[in-house]
């Protein structure tokens, strides 16, 4: 049997398009949209996103990209804000870590007790990381139905770094902010430091 090809040029990428759940396919639908996008430039300690996060999406991802510390030794933060202003949402997160060391002499698969947190107003440590020339942090995070004002507002995040001691690691975490308001911003914060380079990217999920 004789296949039959689709050639690039015939088909419309223009169009939203969404599967239907049966053995047909109406098309291929664009699974995310980007929203914003903030840029280090070795100004300042803190990037924040306070605009286009509202209802039109249930779900906000947010992407980092090579960002590179001025400090040793930091840990890279994010916090909520539910007022605009405010950045201390009370939150409840867990945390694990996974390690190697690039000598192969060195792991580690450990629950990280001194970053979670147990309804706190501070904020959540994602990752650790140094400031050498080549060390820098990538993940993403998702924030889930930050509109709602019924349920509180769960998030997930993932990090990688290659560190100040040449390892490998890995930070997962998930937690909820413990408000029915609204989340309308995110700020993301290095503890010592400015944030000298990498860029963040915030995208609209439905």
């Amino acid at each position: 049997m004789a296949l039959s090809k689709i050639q690039p040029a015939s088909m419309d990428l223009t169009a939203n398009y969404a599967f239907t759940g049966t053995n047909s396919v109406a098309g291929l639908e664009y699974a995310e949209k980007k929203l914003a996008t903030v840029t280090a430039d070795d100004s300042g300690t803190t990037l924040t996103i306070s605009s286009n996060i509202n209802d039109t999406y249930n779900i906000y991802k947010f992407r980092f990209i090579d960002l590179h510390f001025a400090t040793n030794n930091i840990d890279f933060k994010v916090d909520y804000t539910t007022d605009g202003t405010n950045y201390n949402a009370t939150q409840t997160s867990t945390m694990f870590a996974a390690l190697h060391n690039e000598a192969d002499s060195s792991t580690a698969l450990e629950y990280r007790t001194g970053a979670d947190v147990a309804q706190g107003t501070g904020p959540q440590i994602a990752e650790n990381i140094g400031n050498g020339a080549d060390e820098s942090i990538a993940g993403e995070l998702f924030l889930f139905d930050p509109s709602s004002t019924t349920f509180v507002k769960h998030w997930i995040s993932k990090f990688h770094t290659y560190n100040q001691a040449d390892f490998a690691g890995s930070h997962f975490a998930s937690g909820y902010v413990n408000s029915t308001s609204a989340v309308t911003g995110v700020r993301f914060t290095s503890s010592s430091g400015n944030i000298q380079a990498g860029t963040i990217e915030m995208y609209g999920i439905n």
